[in-house]
C-alpha cells in the first residue's frame, strides 16, 4: 500500500466516523422537544407531594391531587429541567419534600395524560413559590423567590 492510499484510506475511515457521529445527534437533539406539553394552556392545581425525584436529564415532581367531592385522588406527574438548572431557580433536593403540600401551575400534556410541564411550585405551607418560565441561564444569577 503506498502512502497515498493510507492517507486516504484514513481519511474516509474519518469520514465515516463523522456521519456516524452525526446521525447519532439528531436523535439527541429530538429528545428535548417540549411538543407533548400544550404551552398555550396552562392548569392550576392544589396536591400533596409525593416525591421530587432529582436526577438528569429531568428532574420530576410527583403529586397526589387533593380530589374533588366523590372523586378519587390521582397521581400526576410533573416534568421539569435538571437538577442544574433547578439549582440555579433556588432548588434543592429538599425543596419540596413527601407530605408537602403545594399549588402547582403547568403546562398539561396534549394527550390529556395527568400531569405536564411544571411551570411555578408554591409551598401551602410557606407561601414560598418558584417560578420556572424563564429558566435561568447557566451563568446568570438565580431567579428570586416571590
Amino acid at each position: 500500500m503506498t502512502i497515498s492510499s493510507k492517507s486516504t484510506a484514513r481519511r474516509a475511515t474519518l469520514i465515516g466516523a463523522c456521519l456516524s457521529l452525526a446521525a447519532l445527534a439528531g436523535p439527541a437533539l429530538a429528545h428535548h422537544s417540549f411538543a407533548m406539553f400544550d404551552t398555550v394552556h396552562t392548569g392550576t392545581l392544589t396536591g400533596t407531594v409525593k416525591e421530587l425525584d432529582w436526577r438528569n436529564p429531568h428532574t420530576f415532581l410527583w403529586v397526589m391531587a387533593d380530589p374533588k367531592p366523590g372523586q378519587p385522588s390521582v397521581l400526576l406527574s410533573f416534568e421539569t429541567s435538571n437538577p442544574g438548572n433547578l439549582t440555579r431557580a433556588g432548588w434543592t433536593r429538599h425543596t419540596f419534600n413527601p407530605g408537602d403540600k403545594v399549588q402547582v401551575k403547568y403546562a398539561p400534556l396534549r394527550d390529556g395524560s395527568p400531569g405536564g410541564q411544571l411551570v411555578k411550585t408554591t409551598s401551602v405551607a410557606t407561601g414560598k413559590s418558584y417560578d420556572l418560565t424563564p429558566l435561568p441561564q447557566p451563568g446568570a444569577a438565580p431567579l428570586p423567590a416571590k
